[in-house]
């Protein structure tokens, strides 16, 4: 298939056409951009050669470490270009990004030309009517960048690089795409695609609009735009829609956003997809999530257990993750119809528990000593416990291999030391409280403000015994170097049971794309560009694990009763059905590789050197 598909390209795109892709992600680790650009590297150099392909970023010292391998050969095209600029005082790095496929980079360092930032915004305001402030560091940063991207694409035009064939240059989102009207301003040689990923102006509308998308046609972009203050995004980010040959998005319901907030309809939307490969773990797929939710265990044993247990056999884990936009990302939805769940659990007197976690972020001062306590505290009941279980073992194997005659069982109680038994009750001790489970794992800077812990005060949905839905709000994303869970976010997201995000605006969502790819049923809404699609292009998704909740002309109360309802028929689920359940999920998320859902881009690059 790969074969095909590369075939497919040289039929349609001369072989001598080259590609750059230019994002503030690449070799950046910021937000949802990087993990399109990275998982997209594989399938594009596959299609296109190392040869043909090249990535363009900033370049920022605390990332470069991690992320990027200096050439030490410019005898290339680009090398020699890069090289002349270094020669003019640009401080611009060439190299290869170490991700799958190791892709060629061009990193420009902003700082270095912060010097020229009034030069650099009077000519924007003069050529484009783009007026940046003086005082904003990232709109800063942006401009100079892309004011070093113009110039390397302008040594690159009259080098004489562009006579050998079509040049694409496919700029993604806002802060990369100022050089878009310089391009066409100038009439370089180079063929443009600009995708949106989401307008910002429509983040800040929905957030403060629960009828947004109804509202849609009635907003006066510039008035938006100078009330929430992003007036100069606005423009850069209308500039590059206009000024690019191709113009995309991410999602049918982003391009309805697009039409009405930068004036221009999308020409194709480009779904975003996976490089499914990282997650396959095929067969295995079951032992994997048994052996990482064994860790979760660990965790809530250590959280809850100090206060009352209960049978983590019985268990489920949900979650729900992103930035912190409680509207927008439908924490609100999800809190109000965990409420629900929790009451219909107790209702109809099932003996499942579900623990749901909130993973974001929010500004905090640490994790809540309380908290860490109990980890340390029942960490040393553990290694208590194995000490008694090696010093019994010694010693029943030692009464074993000596006795005479007829052997008789001995009580294994007697074979403890009373040091280690004083030792366990006092660990124990210290360690049981009458207080009831944190809510949240860390000790926040405006805990009183915090729409999640309001909400969650305000139902009595506390971690009280006898609820049956528990919370676990973490308001830090999740890593290995987390003392709570010592795990990576995927492995996080493979040991869970299900994944909830109802989002309110969302113009693709990755996370319930990760879940599926995790082999994990998940829940998002059709407002979602993910959920969009999926309720347009995947039948019977629900039977994959693919649940989408409708919230489009609906009101709260009843998507809310509606989502209680998912999540309470999956919790009356058996293990069997939820073992199906995975290995669907698993197989389904095989249309969302980039392998498949790269040929939107392919399309894109046709259509931009057709015209």
């Amino acid at each position: 298939m790969a074969a095909s598909k590369k075939i497919e390209i040289k039929n349609n795109i001369s072989g001598n056409t080259f590609l750059f892709e230019t994002a503030w992600e690449v070799c950046n680790q910021v937000g949802g951009i990087y993990t399109v650009i990275r998982s997209k590297v594989p399938s594009t150099i596959e299609k296109w050669g190392k040869n043909n392909y090249c990535l363009i970023g900033p370049y920022f010292e605390d990332q470069v470490d991690a992320h990027f391998d200096p050439a030490t050969d410019f005898s290339t095209p680009i090398g020699k270009a890069v090289m002349k600029m270094q020669e003019r005082g640009f401080e611009v790095h060439y190299g290869q990004w170490i991700i799958s496929g190791r892709p060629n980079v061009v990193l420009f360092n902003p700082y270095s030309v912060f010097d020229k930032l009034g030069e650099i915004r009077k000519k924007l305001w003069e050529a484009y009517h783009i007026s940046l402030p003086d005082d904003n560091e990232l709109l800063n940063k942006v401009a100079a960048f892309g004011y070093q991207v113009l110039e390397f694409f302008h040594y690159l035009n009259f080098s004489g690089f562009c006579n050998n064939g079509p040049v694409i240059a496919h700029f993604h989102e806002w802060m990369a795409g100022l050089p878009i009207p310089g391009i066409r301003k100038n009439n370089l040689n180079f063929k443009t695609v600009f995708t949106t990923h989401a307008t910002l102006l429509g983040r800040y509308l929905a957030m403060n609009d629960p009828l947004f998308y109804d509202n849609l046609a009635f907003y006066n972009w510039e008035a938006e735009a100078t009330r929430f203050n992003v007036k100069p995004i606005a423009e850069i980010e209308r500039a590059s829609a206009h000024g690019a040959h191709v113009f995309t998005t991410v999602s049918v319901i982003t391009g309805k956003e697009c039409t009405h907030l930068l004036g221009r309809t999308p020409d194709l939307i480009l779904p975003n997809g996976l490089n499914i490969e990282r997650f396959e773990v095929v067969h295995e797929i079951q032992n994997q999530h048994l052996k990482i939710k064994e860790q979760i265990n660990d965790f809530v044993r250590g959280h809850f257990f100090q206060s009352y247990s209960f049978d983590l056999n019985k268990t489920l884990y949900f979650f729900t993750s992103g930035r912190y936009e409680y509207q927008n990302k439908g924490f609100d939805l999800t809190l109000e119809a965990l409420a629900r769940l929790n009451y219909k659990l107790q209702q109809a007197k099932i003996e499942m528990t579900v623990v749901a976690f909130f993973i974001t972020r929010q500004p905090f001062y640490t994790i809540n000593p309380e908290v860490l306590q109990s980890k340390a505290q029942i960490e040393d009941i553990r290694l208590v416990c194995e000490e008694i279980k090696e010093q019994v073992g010694k010693r029943l194997y030692e009464h074993i291999t000596s006795a005479d005659g007829t052997y008789k069982f001995p009580d294994l109680g007697a074979l403890v030391d009373d040091r280690l038994r004083l030792k366990l009750r006092r660990n124990v001790q210290s360690w049981k409280t009458h207080r009831l489970p944190k809510v949240v794992t860390h000790t926040l800077k405006d805990d009183s403000k915090d729409d999640i812990l309001n909400f969650l005060r305000t139902s009595n949905l506390v971690n009280n015994r006898h609820d049956k839905v528990k919370i676990v709000y973490h308001p830090d994303f999740i890593s290995t170097a987390n003392p709570l869970f010592k795990m990576d976010y995927t492995q996080f997201v493979r040991g869970c049971h299900l994944g909830i995000f109802p989002s309110m605006y969302e113009p693709w969502g990755y996370t319930p794309l990760e879940c599926l790819a995790s082999g994990l049923p998940s829940v998002t809404s059709e407002l979602a560009g993910f959920g969009d699609y999926v309720v347009n292009e995947i039948p019977d998704h629900d039977e994959k694990g693919m649940y989408i909740i409708n919230r489009k002309g609906r009101n709260f109360n009843e998507v809310a009763e509606d989502l209680a309802n998912k999540m309470f028929g999956f919790a009356k689920l058996s293990r069997r059905e939820r073992i199906a359940l995975r290995y669907k999920c698993e197989e389904s998320s095989l249309h969302f590789d980039w392998s498949n859902l790269g040929r939107f881009y392919n399309e894109a690059y046709k259509l931009v050197v057709k015209r």
